[in-house]
């Protein structure tokens, strides 16, 4: 038997600057929660796997956050660190929906 998804608001698309985050936290789930300069959402966990920094504290350019602790840079789009550091985070599906912010467990 398959999982059940969640969708759930956690913002208006008009509340949302460009190119800054949002913590978001769904249950047990602290999510950082992107607007990208092109428009598109990205929901990524909220702790660098080096030291545990606060991505939403980072600073966004393109699709990545660079990690305000160690400048780890980390894609929003698959949550890959991006060489020579190593490492992930999970990503989390995000839904656009009559100007609201969805995402989706």
């Amino acid at each position: 038997m398959g999982k059940t998804l969640q969708k759930i608001k956690v913002s208006k698309v008009n509340e949302m600057p460009k190119n800054l985050g949002k913590t978001v936290t769904i249950g047990s789930h602290e999510i950082a929660l992107f607007h990208l300069a092109n428009g598109e959402f990205r929901a990524i966990e909220n702790r660098c796997p080096h030291k545990g920094g606060v991505l939403v504290e980072g600073i966004v350019s393109g699709d990545h956050v660079f990690c305000p602790m160690h400048d780890w840079k980390i894609s929003v789009k698959n949550g890959e660190v991006q060489k020579p550091d190593n490492g992930c985070v999970k990503t989390f599906n995000v839904e656009i929906e009559d100007g609201n912010v969805y995402i989706v467990l």
